[in-house]
């Protein structure tokens, strides 16, 4: 058989008790909301980005890896070729002054 608990009736006095509870947190959660700057800490989740944040991320994340693997493939034919960083700076000044270069 299943036992069945019966909850105690409360006193007044601990309904009055309760009562000065509920009534603390409510005037303590006005009081945050007319100082805002005073307002307790509430845990959240992490701040949520907009979709033009999330793009304009992607998109940086994109140049990086594109810059990242320009630079690596310029070391390997500088190196393949034994071009010093000074014979590839002058190149590129003589491909900018033609107008090959952006």
């Amino acid at each position: 058989m299943k036992s069945q608990s019966f909850q105690k009736p409360m006193d007044e006095r601990e309904k009055l008790r309760r009562f000065r509870e509920l009534d603390d947190a409510f005037a303590e959660a006005l009081r945050s909301l007319d100082n805002p700057s005073q307002a307790a800490k509430i845990p959240t989740g992490p701040p949520v980005r907009s979709l033009a944040d999330l793009e304009a991320e992607e998109t940086q994340r994109v140049e990086e890896e594109a810059n990242r693997r320009f630079e690596e493939r310029l070391r390997t034919l500088m190196q393949e070729y034994s071009l010093q960083p000074e014979d590839v700076a002058r190149l590129l000044e003589t491909l900018k002054s033609q107008g090959r270069v952006a």
